[in-house]
């Protein structure tokens, strides 16, 4: 049985990010780390109240009777600081919280630092550590770690956890707690450290020298980015989202990941709640458009090694998805002994959809790449001789239906959408032989890119919507389309393009903004409602910037950007009508369309 669900849980957007560019901690505004994977964002989670209650693990450091509350980040970093006042039994004062995860280092590591500014506080202190998704209590002891520090360590199969600090919680049946009265000038410094279980105790990190270190090197990698992330209304946006891609990239493997969570719900309590801590060849291709944006080349070179090392061997076996490190097996199943974020279930773990057929996604690998070379990326043979592989593939597949861009679990359709991804692949294969001089068998690719060209404007066309439709079968319209422009099928100004947004906007319009597809019509086979998508959305920006109209796209903009909660971080939908942030957070596709849609009104 589902235990009910704990009325402690924060919403969505209450929670900011912390990273080290391995893994990813989500904390509340009032002092709760609720999920945290470790050592990767792939990683079974050690405090998952996220999707559960309390006993599930988090990490608490709430000051009592917090009568305000002022968060933000350290400026170009992910490093947060969080300052509460507080009015407690005729006791005031300030509490400033400082958290962040080490980039770079060698394990994996939490450090959170309390200092009273003023006055008295009186702080919660509980630590609950529980393997493998909530569901394992590890055991816990009192150590003392190389320097003789003493030291709280959970053990559990494969996972040792370490928290140092410099004063540590007691037992308290299967919690550690303690209260904690700091006056003004009192600080104290916990950090939490995971090692495999067979491996010696780490010493405490120097918390001083980590943060330095994090902010340098995290205001360095800024100060490279380009004018996109410096100049402009939506600079900050930018800067902010770039950050955050970062975060989500893995710094040893280069994969990257689409969300560090899984299962926060599309519908709160309905079944639309997927596991997004894998790499998409559609994200990460799409991420990479967003770093070339903001002149970051550097990554975009260590995601095409990954996508060589993911995708080696035969074209045959290419999937849209991989686990960060490469792997191809990514199971779904489901968690019952978690309630579910607001009671919304399933829980699931892995994602079914690793085995689809979605034809888009080698259009927008190698749309990217084309991107990569204008840039100015040096196309390796190694790399071009891949691309070579699966275009060819594609030659011979692809005029067979797919699951389409937004994974339907519904039968599979001719998507228009991916027809033009299609088209994409082709044309980007064209583009290396004529503009780049590589070798291929280019009459082919020219020849196949022009009888997509002319399926699609014959069958991905509705004379009597004057839009192109979502699939061939079918006059419903889908947001995706609203990136034809985007890949150099049409222009935005194109009568077709103009119709098409026109649909867009009336069919899948819920208060000024746009879903993806109309859910009711069944073609994803699933139950339940969606609200709007931040992504899609922003790709309407583009098109509307791109056709001309800047003044309604920035006025979407505007609104967008507005959306994201007070660290600047975007899920994955937003509900207009209830004013809250649904699905997994933060979430790359968001942030990406951000640093694009800049991009769009600055050049419009």
């Amino acid at each position: 049985m589902h235990q009910s669900t704990p009325s402690t849980q924060a919403p969505i957007a209450d929670h900011a990010l912390l990273s080290d560019a391995r893994t990813a901690a989500l904390v509340t505004s009032d002092g709760r780390v609720d999920w945290l994977c470790l050592p990767r964002f792939d990683s079974e989670a050690i405090m998952t109240s996220l999707l559960g209650t309390p006993d599930h693990g988090e990490w608490m450091l709430r000051p009592r009777g917090v009568t305000a509350t002022r968060r933000e980040y350290l400026t170009d970093s992910l490093v947060l600081r969080t300052e509460h006042t507080v009015d407690h039994q005729g006791h005031s004062g300030t509490l400033e919280v400082t958290e962040f995860m080490p980039l770079h280092g060698e394990r994996a590591d939490l450090i959170r630092v309390v200092r009273c500014t003023a006055g008295t506080v009186t702080l919660d202190h509980t630590w609950t550590v529980r393997m493998a998704y909530g569901r394992v209590r590890p055991w816990v002891r009192r150590d003392e770690d190389p320097d003789g520090q003493e030291v709280l360590v959970a053990v559990a199969g494969p996972d040792k956890v370490v928290l140092h600090g410099d004063r540590l919680p007691t037992a308290e049946g299967s919690h550690h707690r303690d209260v904690l009265e700091l006056t003004e000038g009192d600080e104290l410094c916990f950090s939490l450290t995971w090692v495999p279980a067979w491996v010696d105790l780490p010493a405490a990190f120097d918390a001083e020298r980590a943060l330095r270190e994090t902010v340098q090197e995290s205001r360095r990698w800024m100060g490279c980015l380009g004018p996109l992330a410096r100049e402009g209304a939506w600079a900050p946006a930018v800067r902010r989202s770039v950050q955050v891609l970062r975060g989500l990239t893995h710094d040893e493997t280069g994969g990257i990941v689409a969300a560090p969570t899984t299962s926060l719900p599309e519908t709160m309590g309905g079944e639309r709640n997927w596991d997004y801590r894998y790499t998409w060849l559609r994200d990460a291709a799409f991420t990479v458009e967003a770093l070339l944006a903001c002149d970051a080349v550097e990554e975009v070179e260590a995601w095409r090694t990954w996508l060589l090392r993911a995708v080696a061997g035969d074209p045959e076996d290419l999937q849209i998805m991989y686990g960060v490190d490469g792997r191809r097996r990514l199971t779904e199943h489901e968690l019952e002994h978690l309630p579910g974020h607001a009671g919304s279930t399933p829980v699931r773990i892995g994602n079914g959809a690793f085995d689809q057929v979605q034809s888009d996604v080698l259009g927008e690998v190698m749309y990217c790449l084309e991107q990569a070379r204008r840039a100015g990326l040096d196309e390796s043979s190694a790399s071009w001789a891949l691309q070579v592989a699966l275009v060819n593939h594609l030659a011979d597949h692809w005029q067979e239906p797919d699951n389409g861009l937004w994974e339907i679990r519904g039968p599979r359709q001719h998507f228009t959408h991916s027809r033009v991804m299609v088209w994409a692949a082709f044309d980007a294969a064209v583009k290396g032989v004529e503009e780049h001089g590589l070798s291929g068998p280019v009459e082919t690719w020219r020849r196949l890119r022009d009888e997509v060209r002319a399926e699609v404007e014959e069958r991905g066309w509705s004379e009597e919507r004057q839009s192109f439709r979502q699939h061939y079968e079918t006059d419903e319209v889908d947001a995706a389309l609203l990136m034809l422009p985007m890949v150099g099928f049409l222009p935005a100004d194109d009568p077709r393009m103009l119709g098409t947004i026109r649909a867009v906007q009336e069919d899948l319009g819920v208060d000024g903004l746009v879903l993806r597809y109309r859910t009711e019509t069944g073609v994803d086979g699933l139950d339940g409602e969606e609200h709007p998508f931040l992504i899609c959305n922003l790709w309407l920006v583009i098109a509307l910037a791109s056709a001309g109209r800047r003044d309604e796209a920035a006025a979407l903009m505007d609104r967008l950007v507005g959306v994201a909660n007070d660290v600047g971080l975007l899920a994955e939908e937003y509900d207009p009508l209830d004013d809250r942030m649904m699905g997994n957070f933060p979430q790359a596709f968001s942030h990406i369309g951000v640093v694009l849609a800049a991009r769009a009104l600055a050049q419009a």
